[in-house]
């Protein structure tokens, strides 16, 4: 699990995901991008992003002595983005689980982030506030049809940030697995 740009791995919602699917026996690693381990303000190039996901996925199947296709990838906003764009770029997990997509930037949806979904062909969960600047319901219905993969879309109240609605995104996620297992 990989956190937005301006959060860290110790993310509550990070953690409120970590601690919903640990007792099914899930195992999660909280990521942190190197530019958001050094302190910098400044997201690190995609890049950077994408080969720190790879790294970090191969990384827990061979510490969990697994193949890579048997671990799921993702994470909230920039983190779930990059994620999507690793899997895009070749990254072969079992899944994606993506909290408060980016679709486009708040007030800007002529500037969508979504011409990598054709190449995800895995299954593919959306966990998003009903109120999301970054991306409505409407939104996100019409651009994950796109996806070739399996999509589950899962609204929960809130906005972006899903502050108060935290335990239930990580509820969402942790049926989701464990259907999915």
């Amino acid at each position: 699990m990989t956190p937005g740009a301006s959060a860290g791995r110790d993310h509550s919602g990070l953690v409120a995901i970590e601690a919903a699917v640990s007792p099914l026996g899930i195992a999660v690693e909280r990521v942190e991008f190197p530019g958001q381990a050094a302190g910098k303000r400044r997201t690190d190039p995609p890049a950077v992003c994408i080969e720190t996901v790879r790294a970090a996925a191969s990384a827990l199947a061979e510490r969990l002595d697994v193949p890579l296709h048997q671990i799921a990838v993702g994470g909230r906003s920039f983190g779930g983005r990059m994620c999507s764009m690793a899997v895009a770029d070749g990254l072969d997990p079992a899944a994606l689980v993506l909290v408060s997509y980016p679709l486009h930037p708040p007030g800007k949806p002529d500037r969508l982030r979504t011409e990598h979904f054709p190449a995800l062909k895995i299954p593919c969960l959306f966990v998003s506030g009903r109120r999301d600047a970054f991306a409505s319901p409407d939104e996100l219905e019409r651009e994950t049809a796109a996806i070739p993969g399996d999509v589950t879309l899962s609204l929960v109240d809130g906005d972006h940030s899903l502050r108060k609605s935290e335990r239930a995104a990580a509820e969402v996620v942790a049926s989701w697995l464990g259907r999915l297992g």
